[in-house]
């Protein structure tokens, strides 16, 4: 009999999150409104220490309203990975600034803060690292470049939700921080981000931004976008929100279960936890020799129905929309990850027979070999 395939992902909405859209659609009132409002500060409290919050209609959104709320423009420079999704250079681009793509370090996937010093430049206005795969990136470190020269830091939190750096909650770190509310993130609203300010100056801008220019009705200060946040995704996520907590432990918990299952298989390296970081999983990424990789996803797939994913197999400098940007030295470290990473399920449906199909099979093809 054909096994149930084991999704990479796999969002979960029950019958709350429908009860939950059901009643504001009956409400009437659909648009940015006390949901929104809600939703803001019940995330604040949750995850950012009670940070200024403002709810936009995509992480990506959240990215861009952030950097132009900070200040940044033509003329300036900020320094990105490329081992991540493009929506972080693309946010760059799009407020007219010059993405200066930086090498990763090998152990978890994020900026190296001895490359980032030595790509500062005149023009750079701050430094935008990725908690990648649900780990903080180096904090010390990048703070440390960031004060030696006078620039900012600017949060992707997309894939970190609960994830901290020496007890300082991811979004709580920079001038801002993005925290991406997708279906297959840690949490959802269906779709969305929210923004972690560090002064009420930025929250105030972005929610200008986000709305036309203006918070007052027709009264426009600047111009703006239409980047607002619905009642209804509002809702879902307050659901989400009660529930996140333990879904993190879950995955935790899977991810200790990997960790010592996978741990001795040769050929395999498994994620590393930085002393003093707290992971919340978004992903499980493994490592797998160069030329290896995707023979194991698909062998995984086909004989063994486990899903798995390749976060991110092209450099986001290698791209055609961003090659333009492409740095002059080479990125060894992020070349390399790009083969080698596979991202296991470590989502919290997992049951106890998935957690050990996922292993036996994973042990099988790397014992099978080319």
């Amino acid at each position: 009999m054909q096994k149930d395939f084991i999704p990479a992902a796999a969002p979960l909405i029950g019958d709350d999150e429908v009860a939950a859209v059901e009643r504001v659609l009956r409400s009437g009132m659909l648009a940015q409104g006390p949901e929104v409002a809600a939703f803001e500060r019940e995330f604040a409290t949750h995850f950012v220490e009670g940070r200024t919050t403002v709810a936009v209609n995509s992480g990506t959104s959240g990215q861009l309203l952030g950097l132009l709320a900070a200040g940044v423009g033509p003329g300036d420079e900020v320094i990105v990975p490329s081992f991540t999704f493009a929506a972080v250079a693309n946010s760059v681009v799009l407020a007219g600034a010059t993405p200066v793509f930086v090498d990763i370090e090998p152990t978890h996937f994020t900026l190296d803060p001895t490359r980032v010093r030595a790509a500062v430049t005149a023009r750079t206005k701050g430094i935008m690292p990725v908690h990648l795969y649900g780990h903080p990136f180096l904090v010390d470190g990048i703070e440390e470049v960031a004060h030696d020269h006078g620039l900012a830091i600017y949060e992707d939190a997309a894939q970190a939700h609960g994830a901290a750096w020496r007890g300082r909650p991811a979004g709580t770190i920079g001038t801002f921080g993005m925290f991406s509310l997708y279906p297959t993130k840690n949490m959802t609203a269906i779709e969305g981000g929210m923004v972690s300010c560090a002064d009420e100056q930025v929250a105030r801008r972005i929610r200008l931004l986000r709305n036309q220019g203006m918070e007052t009705q027709y009264a426009n200060e600047v111009v703006g976008y239409n980047n607002r946040m619905s009642e209804v995704h509002a809702a879902v996520g307050r659901v989400q929100l009660g529930r996140v907590a333990a879904w993190t432990r879950q995955r935790q918990g899977n991810a200790a279960f990997l960790d010592a299952e996978l741990a001795g298989i040769d050929g395999l390296t498994v994620p590393a936890v930085a002393e003093g970081a707290e992971h919340v999983y978004h992903q499980y990424t493994v490592r797998i020799a160069a030329g290896e990789r995707d023979r194991v996803r698909d062998a995984l797939r086909d004989e063994h129905g486990v899903g798995s994913g390749v976060y991110y197999p092209i450099p986001n400098h290698h791209l055609p929309s961003l090659a333009r940007f492409a740095p002059t030295d080479e990125l060894p470290e992020t070349e390399r990850a790009a083969q080698e990473v596979l991202s296991l399920p470590v989502h919290p449906s997992l049951t106890t027979g998935d957690l050990d199909r996922i292993v036996t099979g994973v042990a099988a093809v790397m014992s099978a070999g080319g």
